[in-house]
């Protein structure tokens, strides 16, 4: 682009090059003519340019906001069929080859250069309005939705969840307690879910904190408060601040929420035949419950076939007495009890196979009695009541689980069998929506696994079940603020089961907490005295790190010495044997010694008697000069010495 004009500049002389000049200079290229520039072509330039720049800004912004036009339409048309999401696919990729084609058009306008495009030109049409594939052959979007459709179809699904509670149980998670060995009997979890306790046949209740456990799960606290009598039931108090221990005594107590006992109930007179006229219980109890609404109430069955209610304030009596009655009158034990929801009524199941409610003001007839609620002679095991107060579920012995309606106890609403039984502490409990049903199931050692079986209330159809563990599924706790299942088991496990997305706190705060490492004993190490004042030939070297001290301690012989082990059996390496440590305990053991010597005491001293005469050592040599030859005195004899008495002595005779 060089062009002649006014506003030329030349860089030097338009004459040609002086052959002498570049001889001298060494360089061939000498003056050459210098190159030209136009002004105002570079000026034009950078006008295009700058116009091309903007053109393309302008462009960028306006695909930003088609991009977020884009977005909102989707978020709106989430709902739509598959086929509308095809078509926005395609509406995309047609708009971003319309924009390739425009910016690849750009390009070509903006290049300096006036190249000739490759290919045919297009047609006038699609010069003057651009191809869209979406309206051009698909036909325009169909309109978003109102929003009174999205909210009838969001309803239609939350309808269709409810449906099936299934999706409710909170079971992908689960986390084992290890109580012990033996089976776990009773569990209890506080209103607020922040403690579990569990209870088994080795006597110890065991205390678990969720917040301050770690992996581990290692419980906090463990006591024995019943002594050497297996736990029955164990049960947090509405407040949370007491609970109940019912054991195989005939007294039951309560502790605090960190095991301190509070109170324990006074025994009855066990040889008064009214058992109304006794001040407690006189036989092994059952179960016990706390009142839901009353502070410091409670109640308690027992073995003397009474139902007893009791006050935390005063342990010398119970507050009333309950008799279960057979129909002809007789005496009938109750195996378990419970309280009503609103605790306004007092359920208890006998071994007769009957359930019998009482009004808790009223305790001379029951209000419903029905007799033959399961097989007599089997031990119902567990009476509960729904959440809203009009349905109970029993839990039979003879493998069995009923379903009753409080308004209508006249027959059975529902009944599931092949549910076996062998513990006399097998429950079963509500969901905390009141739609499923939920028990355990015993097994033989080695014959299979315990389950945890659903029940759909409405239904009651076997809806779902887990399989726990290798032993009988003995108690379980669905707790209703934690959405949590407890599961106590017949091999000494207590097991957890959670969701994170459903369930709150509980199990959830433990797991993510990493298990804390064991601290090395420091035994090895002894204080550092500090002496700032002292020579420094008496002062000890500082210690600057314990692990440090700690791997030279173990090098040293002397202060890594192991102890010696006591000796067993006689004594060696002049180490006296293990025979106790006092004068009895010797004296004890040398009494029985027989160190008596039953040999000749005359032969014992002649036999050295030869050695003594070749080499005589102590009386011989002081006679060696005075006699040489020893001479030994003569012993008469008695019959002698009786001849040479005098006559005095023989005429006294």
């Amino acid at each position: 682009m060089e062009r002649s004009g006014p506003s030329e500049v030349t860089g030097s002389d338009t004459s040609g090059p002086d052959p002498q000049l570049a001889v001298t200079m060494g360089f061939t290229g000498f003056g050459k003519k210098a190159r030209t520039f136009d002004l105002e072509a570079m000026f034009e330039q950078t006008r295009r340019t700058a116009v091309e720049r903007s053109r393309k800004t302008l462009e960028a912004r306006e695909k930003e906001e088609e991009m977020n036009r884009e977005k909102e339409l989707r978020r709106q048309n989430e709902d739509i069929e598959p086929t509308s999401s095809g078509l926005n696919v395609i509406r995309d990729c047609s708009k971003s080859s319309s924009r390739d084609m425009s910016s690849s058009e750009s390009e070509e306008s903006s290049d300096s250069s006036d190249d000739e495009l490759i290919g045919p030109p297009l047609p006038p049409a699609m010069v003057e309005k651009p191809f869209n594939f979406m309206e051009d052959i698909l036909g325009p979007l169909p309109p978003p939705l109102n929003e009174e459709e999205e909210e009838a179809e969001e309803e239609e699904e939350e309808e269709e969840e409810e449906e099936n509670p299934i999706h409710k149980i909170p079971d992908s998670h689960e986390i084992t307690l290890k109580h012990g060995t033996k089976t776990v009997s009773a569990l209890g979890l506080d209103p607020s879910g922040a403690r579990l306790v569990t209870g088994g046949y080795d006597y110890d209740v065991k205390f678990w904190d969720f917040a301050g456990m770690d992996a581990s799960f290692k419980a906090f606290r463990s006591l024995q408060p019943c002594e050497c009598h297996q736990i029955k039931s164990l049960q947090y108090s509405n407040t949370g601040d007491m609970i109940l221990v019912v054991s195989g005594s005939s007294q039951a107590k309560v502790i605090d929420r960190d095991g301190f006992e509070v109170m324990e109930c006074i025994k009855g007179d066990q040889y008064i035949v009214d058992m109304a006229n006794t001040k407690g219980h006189t036989a092994m109890l059952h179960t016990g419950s706390w009142h839901p609404k009353i502070k410091g109430e409670f109640m308690t069955c027992s073995n003397d076939a009474t139902v007893r209610t009791w006050e935390v304030e005063n342990p010398k009596k119970q507050k009333s007495v309950f008799k279960p009655r057979t129909m002809q009158g007789k005496k009938v034990i109750p195996t378990t009890c419970t309280y009503s929801r609103d605790g306004n009524l007092i359920a208890a199941a006998c071994q007769n196979g009957s359930i019998q409610i009482w009004d808790r003001n009223l305790t001379v007839h029951p209000k419903f009695h029905y007799k033959q609620a399961h097989d007599p002679g089997t031990d119902t095991s567990c009476v509960t009541f729904s959440y809203d107060g009009n349905v109970l579920a029993s839990r039979g012995g003879d493998d069995s689980l009923k379903l009753w309606d409080i308004r209508q106890f006249n027959k059975p609403l529902f009944s599931a069998s092949g549910l076996p039984t062998m513990f006399p502490m097998t429950d079963c409990c509500f969901s905390p929506d009141d739609k499923l049903i939920v028990t355990g199931t015993s097994v033989q050692r080695g014959c299979g696994s315990g389950k945890l079986v659903f029940f759909e209330r409405r239904t009651f159809q076997r809806v779902y079940e887990i399989d726990i563990t290798d032993a009988s599924v003995v108690r379980c706790l669905w707790h209703p603020k934690l959405n949590q299942i407890m599961v106590g088991t017949g091999n000494g496990l207590a097991k957890v089961y959670y969701d994170p997305n459903k369930s709150q706190r509980g199990a959830k705060l433990c797991v993510v907490k990493t298990q804390r490492k064991a601290k090395q004993a420091e035994t090895l190490t002894q204080d550092y005295i500090i002496t700032p004042h002292a020579l420094p030939m008496f002062r000890e070297p500082r210690q600057r790190s314990t692990r440090k001290q700690l791997e030279k301690d173990r090098l040293d012989p002397l202060k890594s010495h192991k102890p010696e082990p006591p000796v067993a059996g006689p004594g060696r390496g002049g180490r006296v044997g293990t025979h106790g440590g006092t004068l009895s305990s010797y004296i004890v053991k040398n009494i029985a010694l027989d160190k008596t010597d039953d040999s000749n005491p005359r032969e014992a001293i002649l036999r050295h008697a030869k050695a003594a005469e070749d080499n005589p050592y102590w009386v011989s040599p002081a006679y060696s000069k005075t006699q040489p030859k020893t001479m030994f005195a003569q012993v008469e004899s008695d019959d002698e010495e009786a001849k040479n008495e005098p006559e005095w002595k023989k005429r006294k005779i």
